[in-house]
């Protein structure tokens, strides 16, 4: 683990940039994992708020990030947040209809953002394959993109990412809001967000939103941010519960080419955090899993 920190550290200082390395939680269990996260997140939404006055939140779908979502629905510190200076995004979406089930908008929706007293013109879901961009995926990944920038150039947003507000995409000026929280599921096959090992959407270093086609898994259509606009945020946040995913989280901390491991390269400025139970963390060393 030490050899790929270190790959990915000098791959950092080359392009300028400085992640934070991977801290390692493991919870008994995935329930316990679901309401200590919620706890968590409850806390660093209130910080962000008191520090900046309001918070920026990144959400996932998938089973983990639909499970911390509901036990937030049920945390008793819920009501301690201040969600009308909440902004919600996601990483990344399925291009389905709008309210279709299969939507991590919908998803959510359905867990906790229904129940929370959020201002609507905060709550900024990806575009829907029957929305104005009808079937164009690039087109509604652009728009995404234009309206994280918006974002990021407003006053009292945060800073963005390093040195200016946003992360670039190559010097068109397109940035991201400097996410507070950004929370990501891992899949079995390293992936997060729609990022998708081999694929070329994982390899983008100029967008911050790209349309996804021919995704190896169902519906081949999704739109996702890329790795410089994960790394775009504070702190992340990568969840896995689940014996299918041990493999997946041993291989991905002990990784240096995000190409090949997309977790690999998601990374927050402040703070990476893995959350695990105690399934997922079951190919670690002892040593990590404390």
């Amino acid at each position: 683990m030490e050899a790929a920190e270190a790959a990915q550290a000098e791959a950092a200082r080359a392009t300028g940039e400085e992640q934070a390395p991977p801290q390692i939680v493991v919870h008994p269990d995935k329930e316990r994992m679901a309401r200590a996260t919620a706890a968590r997140l409850i806390t660093a939404i209130v910080d962000a708020q008191t520090a900046r006055g309001r918070a920026h939140i990144a959400l996932t779908g998938g089973r983990n990030g639909n499970a911390l979502l509901a036990a937030l629905a049920q945390a008793p510190g819920r009501d301690g947040v201040d969600w009308s200076r909440v902004d919600v995004w996601w990483g990344d979406e399925r291009f389905l209809p709008d309210g279709d089930p299969d939507r991590n908008h919908t998803q959510a929706r359905e867990a906790l953002l229904d129940a929370l007293p959020l201002e609507p013109s905060r709550v900024h879901p990806m575009p829907a394959g029957d929305g104005p961009h009808g079937d164009d995926v690039d087109a509604a990944a652009e728009a995404y993109a234009a309206e994280l920038a918006a974002a990021a150039g407003e006053g009292g947003t945060g800073d963005g990412a390093p040195e200016g507000g946003g992360t670039g995409d190559g010097g068109t000026g397109a940035a991201v809001p400097a996410f507070d929280v950004l929370l990501l599921g891992l899949g079995p096959d390293t992936h997060v967000a729609s990022l998708f090992p081999g694929h070329p959407a994982a390899e983008e270093a100029g967008r911050t939103v790209v349309g996804v086609r021919r995704a190896p898994k169902p519906p081949p259509t999704r739109i996702s941010l890329t790795i410089p606009a994960l790394r775009a945020a504070r702190e992340v946040w990568l969840l896995a519960a689940g014996e299918d995913k041990a493999e997946a989280a041993a291989g991905a901390l002990t990784a240096g080419d995000p190409a090949r491991t997309p977790a690999a390269g998601a990374r927050g400025r402040e703070r990476t955090l893995w959350i695990l139970d105690g399934q997922a963390a079951a190919l670690l060393p002892e040593s990590v899993r404390g």
